[in-house]
């Protein structure tokens, strides 16, 4: 006889799992005995636990609920005293199959149900395969839309690759160096980008978005949105002479806001395409119906239509790939550290920027301070900072704002502290860390690397961010000697965190796939099978599922390639998972249970 128990996990928001509902289904699943919920048995004393298994002649055990693994061990030993074989107790992962709140009950039911049966999931939720259109459309032209759409495009396949910005390259683009080996980001990320942009086989689509996707797996019809840049791709030369004669400026989004850029503009030099494109909300002409001076200089009749409109075009594809990145926390959400009250509290992100050599202040680091129309931004003619904090987790590991870790703010803080005794060698520079968490291959080295040049590292939590006498007074405390402190800089950089992007469950709710609570993609299983859906023919890749670094996004990126690819060759794909009733799940279920019965 199987028993099953349910660890019962209050996720703190109202859509989370019925475990009532789970319970009461439980009861009817063929073979199961008793049902309990943890808080009913003795998970404190596996004597009483073995007593009760043989009390209730058990001879299994399913585990079910979001993490249920923290209670198999003692379950294993309690099986041993019990005198049965501790293979036996097996866990029901909610979590693991992308369930984990009320709309995915029914596939909640089915793990249960399967794994009651002593059937895998995956096994028994296999749909039936359709056709599928060779074409593929990946959405989102960072590090990973950019990997994935070259390993597809070699393998001589069609892709359109849409990004909503004017140019490819995503947050990558914006960095100096990478952690661990400090090679240029560049360097690495524009030889991709100009082979995108060459290949035969891509359809660079920027400046759009994704608006409307129709039809089923294999087969989707998709609207996209080809925004008016107003700047003719095909004979725009890039000579520059429009920007230098616009009169209207705007923050530059490149640059995080740390300087400005004309209404037309190219994003930055090595942009993919390589061309000029005008802003609609901040160009003088399109909000006032005035100005016009970058058609009267372009040397090129014809190249810019400040009256052009945008336009939609439709495409069927047979694949997705999503690859729509994050985006950065707001630091201004914590008052307490003065993010937008102190001009020299500045963000991770606007540093990458200063260091850069292509940046607004050539590489060098400097005060922020206002132009002539009290605009913010850096310029080479501030002073230079001579001492620095800089505030982990900011944004992350925090229950008022993400409870979860963003996984590369620790390295990414190293690798600026670096960067910085390279630019200033004479600055002080302190780190305020929670837990250092060096997780990835060469990351453990360069921590110690970087504690050996000189950083001040400090294991403690920063309550507070003030200014005193025209310097910023950090308040944080020193875990490892017991003590609170305060230590005056002359800058702080605090480094934020990842969240999903503002427009995740829009497209979420557009292409049938789901989202977690948090907001990130949900991937058909976080441990085997992370870049699916449980819709077909959608795939996820990079940070849109869940906080990583570049070579794990890079690795995503040629994993939903690899599946695409997989489906284009063979000429068939699966339907939709989602789409399964827990009917068919549990007849499946029943004829592999049986068929393994009559084999033993």
């Amino acid at each position: 006889m199987t028993g099953i128990i349910f660890t019962k996990v209050d996720n703190g928001y109202s859509g989370a799992l019925d475990y009532n509902e789970l319970f009461f289904y439980a009861k009817g699943i063929p073979g199961v005995g008793p049902v309990w919920y943890s808080t009913d048995v003795p998970l404190y004393d596996k004597q009483a636990m073995a007593d009760l298994i043989k009390e209730q002649q058990l001879k299994r055990i399913v585990v079910a609920g979001d993490t249920p693994g923290m209670v198999k061990p003692f379950l294993t030993g309690a099986m041993v005293i019990a005198g049965n074989n501790p293979e036996d107790v097996v866990l029901a992962s909610f979590r693991e199959y992308g369930a984990t709140d009320n709309t995915k009950i029914d596939r909640a039911k089915g793990i249960l149900f399967c794994i009651a049966l002593g059937v895998t999931f995956a096994e028994a939720a296999l749909p039936e395969e359709t056709d599928v259109q060779p074409d593929t459309l990946v959405i989102g032209g960072g590090i990973a839309g950019i990997q994935a759409s070259l390993e597809i495009a070699n393998g001589n396949q069609k892709v359109y690759l849409v990004e909503r910005t004017g140019t490819l390259g995503g947050h990558m683009a914006m960095f100096d160096k990478t952690f661990p080996t400090l090679d240029c980001a560049a360097c690495i990320l524009t030889p991709k980008m100009v082979e995108v942009g060459q290949h035969p086989n891509i359809e660079i689509l920027t400046y759009s978005e994704v608006k409307g996707v129709t039809g089923e797996p294999g087969n989707y019809k998709v609207k996209i949105l080809n925004k008016a840049r107003r700047v003719d791709l095909a004979t725009c030369i890039g000579c520059g002479i429009c920007t230098e004669k616009c009169p209207a400026k705007a923050p530059s989004e490149f640059d995080n806001g740390t300087t400005l850029r004309k209404a037309i503009y190219i994003p930055f030099p090595q942009a993919v395409p390589n061309k000029y494109l005008i802003d609609a909300d901040s160009c003088t002409y399109v909000l006032k119906g005035k100005c016009g001076v970058c058609v009267k200089v372009c040397p090129v009749e014809g190249c810019i239509d400040l009256d052009a409109k945008d336009q939609e075009m439709e495409i069927t594809v047979g694949n997705i790939i999503v690859a729509t990145g994050f985006k950065p926390f707001d630091a201004g959400k914590i008052e307490r550290f003065g993010y937008g009250k102190y001009p020299q509290v500045i963000t991770s992100l606007e540093l990458e920027r200063l260091i850069n050599a292509a940046g607004p202040t050539e590489g060098n680091i400097h005060f922020r301070s206002q132009d002539k129309k009290g605009n913010w931004i850096f310029s080479v003619e501030s002073g230079m900072p001579k001492s620095f904090a800089i505030i982990h987790c900011v944004g992350s590991r925090d229950e008022n704002y993400n409870k979860y870790c963003s996984r590369v703010c620790c390295m990414y803080s190293l690798k600026l502290a670096h960067l910085i005794k390279e630019k200033l060698e004479d600055a002080d520079v302190f780190e305020y860390y929670i837990d250092m968490r060096a997780f990835g291959k060469g990351y453990e080295e360069f921590y110690e690397r970087i504690e050996n040049e000189g950083i001040h590292i400090v294991r403690g939590r920063t309550a507070k961010i003030e200014e005193r006498n025209g310097r910023l007074m950090v308040r944080s405390e020193d875990i490892l000697n017991d003590q609170l402190i305060e230590q005056e800089v002359d800058m702080v950089v605090l480094s934020i965190g990842l969240e999903p992007r503002e427009d995740a469950a829009e497209l979420a709710e557009m292409l049938g796939i789901s989202t977690e609570e948090e907001g990130w993609f949900t991937e058909a299983n976080y441990n085997t099978d992370p870049v699916n859906t449980f819709v077909g023919g959608i795939t996820i890749a990079g940070v849109c599922q869940g906080p990583k670094d570049i070579p794990d996004a890079v690795a995503q990126g040629s994993a939903a390639a690899a599946r695409v690819l997989q489906s284009i060759v063979k000429g068939k794909i699966k339907k939709s998972i989602k789409d399964m009733p827990l009917e068919k799940i549990e007849e499946k279920a029943k004829q592999f249970s049986n068929s393994m019965e009559g084999k033993s």
